[in-house]
């Protein structure tokens, strides 16, 4: 068998996958937010009923391998008769998956807000949607932030694992051109590298969130 060098040609196939790695991210994060909101908003409101879905939702996706989600996605559909592209079912699968997270985190954020604040808007006479939307969900959101960036940051990472269904991302990539140069420890260590340089940036503004959250 005769193997190829590992060329600039190479180099730039692996940054396709990058990009397709941060839009797949993208994808998650935006579908994830949605649902995440949503989520938040259930488990925080005065309905038995709504808390409840959404806590066995959230226990539910946490408790489940997230390769193992992304399988049902990607086989599932085909299961029961639906032609769905699987790039679609992957993003479906990942969207959900982050919504469990955000929700949680988005959750903890909203019960974060001391206490007083609430009593302090239902004394000025505002109703309880009108307190969530002028004084809790703005002080969550900042609460919020630092966290989900780093979310972000772990929702990249976790994009390798659609490799196992051929979605053309950065881990997929780096696979295809290992095995067409057989040189896997350079290709690998060039997708560590590409990682890296994304992933590095986001933790930083994570933690100066994080540590200007602390002094205000």
């Amino acid at each position: 068998m005769m193997f190829q060098d590992f060329t600039m040609a190479h180099v730039y196939f692996m940054l396709q996958g990058l990009l397709w790695t941060i839009g797949l991210a993208l994808i998650a994060l935006t579908g994830g937010s949605v649902a995440g909101s949503i989520l938040a908003l259930m488990a925080v409101s005065r309905s038995k009923i709504a808390r409840r879905i959404a806590k066995l939702y959230i226990f539910v996706v946490q408790g489940t391998p997230l390769l193992v989600t992304l399988f049902i996605a990607y086989f599932g559909a085909n299961y029961v008769g639906v032609d769905v592209p699987p790039l679609l079912a992957i993003s479906i699968a990942f969207s959900f998956y982050a919504a469990a997270f955000l929700g949680e985190i988005w959750r903890g954020s909203i019960d974060s807000v001391p206490v007083g604040q609430s009593e302090g808007s239902h004394a000025l006479g505002l109703s309880r949607v009108d307190s969530m939307r002028f004084i809790i969900i703005p002080q969550a959101v900042k609460i919020a932030t630092p966290p989900t960036v780093g979310f972000f940051v772990m929702l990249i990472k976790n994009t390798s694992l659609a490799c196992v269904v051929s979605i053309t991302e950065l881990t997929r990539t780096a696979q295809i051109v290992s095995n067409a140069t057989f040189k896997p420890l350079q290709v690998y260590l060039l997708a560590a590298l590409f990682y890296f340089l994304v992933c590095f940036p986001l933790t930083i503004v994570s933690r100066r969130l994080e540590k200007r959250l602390l002094k205000t």
